[in-house]
């Protein structure tokens, strides 16, 4: 888009400063994340200040990569240099949320806005393919619907463009006014509003309100029939409505079978085949059938394209794959904007050197073949992708000047001519269009396990992250344990999602645990809590930093440390503030000093203690009386020796409790997993580890017959019991089934009885509509680990660092 300066600068109230003879300017995107690989000269930096995130601190790394125009609001961080130019406004949020205004009004046409409570990714990503054959469409990218994202969204619109569909979310009051300007819908749809998201608003009636906001200037809203939101509809609006229950709406339905039958307007009627049957899908369907009924859809086009509806995966996946590959699962759509995101997600998770991109034909892009494809090439040249694999009729037409190396005319003709040996050591992104039937791909790259795996959502631990940081001070430095496998999450993919956060330090207990992590390409400094002697030079090879606590360890990291002719080589001090585990008590400080003032082989990095009890209120005094005897024990080492090493004492709960302790460094350990020691704490987080499998069988037992090992259960009267394939090998404990454990069938509680094997349960499912291959939550958000901890007394760190690492870790963001 080519960029008038002046007027941009009216609009957004910017001051010029640096290059002030630009008169426009051409730009091809704009950036609000330093690090995605796409920043270039043709970008808009928009450096956005938020709690945890300063976007000012790496303009300098952006201007080496050749990033020429920047938004700014603080001007002591501009870096004047010749041809850079800087916009200053007051608010960067502000003049981005601005900017996308300005840009929206140069395009007239129709526009959908969706909002609601739940179905605004389904219903976009369905219209999207509903209307496609007729418009050329753009759209949020994936669920790209906050402050941030619906900007970022609205600034894909150019001249090819004829309709828009945009979805917009607020997660609190006075959200929603800064996002109608930039989408002005010129037809709105509301989808199911559920309780869901509503701890930033009063009540349920503030959030309708603050929701309806998205509409105060569009002349028709859709949705279903609903007094809430007729209560809260802007006075000049009509409102087209939908109903599973009430006939006098405009579009009626009625569920028979795999069947909708519907009334429109109580004079036309016709039958459409639902792709599912279940509570929400069919909702969504009403809301899409109705929309193609207002923008005068014919009957038969709405009957042949409803049916061929697909379910939508709302989220990418990182899977353990062949040889030594990690697999990035998109095989569900294959559009520009969402390539982009696959391709930042693949940088920021890839756990190989080798990339290699699996490609599909790219759909409802607006733009011709050539032009797009042309495009597409930048893209994978700009990500660096080693090896490109494209399969489709017009990729191969069109892609041949790119820097693919093979191409397929079908997913069939690739998976005969292509052995899954080939790839080794890669992190292989597959994406395509959903006809190409791309999972037949991913099911061959992935590796062979059983039906239980361990879904972690890493959009839930940047969440997580990001709340105790909201806590901290902006110069507070974040050191995040990924010891005992990520607590049993999976340590290098949880590694690769802080690094990309730019977490200060990541902690380990043992160097094994370093050196991988060292192996998978982490950069960040590796702090190992329990080194053994036997491992020091291991660790001065991976660059991996010891905790210090006796005297002897010292001594020993010494002798090794100047064999290998080592200078400064960090070490973090450990002292004993009441933990008693281990650490250099008072007593012990004038030794450790005078060793250290006759060496310069190594350098203090960091002097820190551990809270024993920084979660229970009634120890608060032998708390803070932990941290008094810590300042003054770091205080006397500082002087001593004349350094000014990172402090930090503060681990999870301390940072909850005690921030205002948070000193140069805090560490976070459990609560970036989702688990919190304090109710109040646990309602900020969010679930991150989901561990599930399927039932394997289900049969029927009479009275008194019995069930497992040891007889241990019998049947009162005839029951059905499912068998599940998931035992105490994969880190389930045996006296859970004997504790009023359950597992959720359906999100219904079902019994385990008998005792728990080694690589299987019974539950009872008598009350429970299931079958074979229905899903079986063993824990997750609905069935909390805290659940099972307390009633087998024990901590929720037991449960999940128990997990199996034969079960499968499956990784996703939202």
């Amino acid at each position: 888009m080519n960029i008038v300066t002046a007027d941009f600068c009216a609009y957004l109230h910017a001051e010029v400063v640096g290059d002030k003879e630009v008169e426009h300017f051409e730009i091809h995107r704009v950036s609000v994340d330093s690090r995605t690989l796409l920043n270039d000269s043709t970008t808009l930096f928009f450096a956005l200040v938020g709690p945890n995130h300063d976007g000012h601190a790496y303009i300098e790394e952006l201007i080496r990569l050749g990033v020429t125009y920047f938004v700014v609001s603080d001007q002591s961080k501009i870096i004047q240099q010749p041809g850079v130019t800087y916009f200053v406004v007051q608010d960067t949020l502000h003049a981005l949320q601005q900017a996308a205004t300005w840009h929206r009004k140069k395009f007239d046409i129709p526009v959908v806005g969706i909002t609601g409570s739940r179905g605004k990714t389904v219903v976009k990503e369905w219209l999207n393919f509903l209307l496609s054959n007729e418009y050329s469409i753009i759209k949020s990218p994936k669920s790209y619907n906050s402050q941030t994202g619906v900007p970022l969204s609205v600034f894909g619109m150019a001249e090819q463009h004829t309709i828009g569909l945009f979805e917009v979310g607020i997660s609190t009051i006075d959200e929603m006014k800064h996002l109608q300007p930039i989408v002005q819908p010129t037809l709105g749809i509301i989808t199911s509003l559920t309780s869901e998201h509503q701890d930033g608003f009063e009540n349920e009636e503030q959030k309708i309100r603050e929701k309806m906001e998205l509409f105060v200037h569009t002349p028709i809203i859709l949705g279903e029939k609903d007094s809430r939101i007729i209560a809260a509809l802007p006075p000049t609006t009509t409102f087209i409505t939908w109903s599973l229950t009430d006939s006098n709406s405009d579009l009626y339905g009625q569920v028979k079978g795999d069947k909708l039958i519907v009334l429109y307007n109580k004079v036309e009627t016709f039958t459409v085949e639902l792709p599912f049957t279940d509570e929400f899908a069919v909702r969504n369907c009403m809301t899409c059938i109705l929309t193609m009924l207002v923008m005068k859809y014919p009957v038969e086009a709405i009957q042949a394209r409803i049916k061929k509806l697909y379910a939508v995966e709302l989220r990418l996946q990182v899977k353990k794959g062949i040889n030594n590959c990690s697999i990035i699962d998109d095989a569900y759509s294959s559009d520009f904007q969402s390539l982009s995101i696959a391709l930042d997600f693949l940088e920021k998770h890839r756990s190989n050197a080798n990339k290699t991109v699996i490609l599909s034909d790219v759909f409802h892009s607006g733009l011709e073949p050539k032009e797009l494809y042309q495009q597409v090439n930048h893209l994978l040249t700009s990500y660096q992708i080693g090896k490109v694999i494209c399969i489709g009729e017009e990729i191969g037409q069109y892609g041949k000047d790119s820097i693919a190396m093979r191409f397929f005319a079908s997913t069939d003709e690739f998976l005969q001519k292509v052995s899954m040996d080939e790839f080794v050591d890669e992190t292989i992104l597959v994406k395509g269009a959903r006809g190409f039937r791309f999972d037949k791909i991913v099911s061959l790259l992935e590796e062979k396990t059983h039906e239980t795996v361990l879904e972690i959502n890493l959009t839930a631990i940047r969440h997580n992250l990001n709340f105790y940081r909201s806590k901290l001070k902006p110069e507070t430095k974040t050191m995040v344990m990924v010891k005992a496998f990520g607590y049993g999450h999976g340590s290098v993919e949880i590694a690769k999602l802080l690094e990309h956060e730019k977490v200060s330090y990541l902690g380990v207990a043992f160097a094994d645990e370093g050196i991988a992590l060292r192996k998978a390409g982490i950069k960040t400094n590796i702090i190992v809590m329990n080194p053994e002697i036997s491992a020091f030079s291991a660790m001065l090879a991976y660059d991996l930093e010891p905790e210090i606590y006796s005297i002897r360890e010292l001594q020993a990291f010494l002798q090794i440390v100047r064999e290998k002719n080592a200078y400064q080589y960090p070490i973090h001090i450990k002292v004993e503030t009441g933990m008693h585990r281990h650490g250099f008590v008072v007593q012990e400080l004038n030794e450790l000093i005078a060793i250290l003032k006759h060496s310069n082989s190594v350098e203090v990095k960091s002097i820190f203690s551990h809270l024993s009890s920084s979660d229970m209120d009634i120890y608060q005094d032998f708390t803070l009386g932990q941290m008094e005897l810590f300042e003054k024990s770091s205080t006397y080492i500082k002087e001593q020796l004349q350094i000014q090493p990172i402090l930090h004492i503060l681990n999870t709960s301390g940072i909850f409790n005690y921030a205002s302790y948070q000193m140069d460094m805090v560490r976070l350990g459990i609560g970036l997993y989702g688990i919190g020691n304090d109710a109040g704490e646990m309602k900020q987080l969010r679930n991150v580890g989901t561990l599930k499998t399927r039932i394997m069988q289900v049969k029927e037992i009479d009275t008194a017959e019995s069930v497992g090992y040891g007889r241990r259960f019998r049947a009162e009267h005839p029951t059905k019991i499912a068998t599940v394939p998931i035992g105490y090998a994969d880190g389930i404990h045996r006296v859970w089934g004997s504790n009023g454990g359950y597992v959720l069938i359906q999100n219904q509680k079902a019994p385990i009885t008998g005792s728990i094997c080694m690589d299987m349960l019974m539950v009872d499912v008598t009350a429970i509509n299931c079958r074979e291959g229905d899903e079986v939550i063993i824990f997750g958000e609905d069935l909390p680990t805290t659940i099972i901890a307390e009633a087998i007394h024990t901590i929720p760190y037991e449960i999940i660092t128990s997990v199996s690492q034969r079960v499968k870790r499956i990784f996703f963001e939202e």
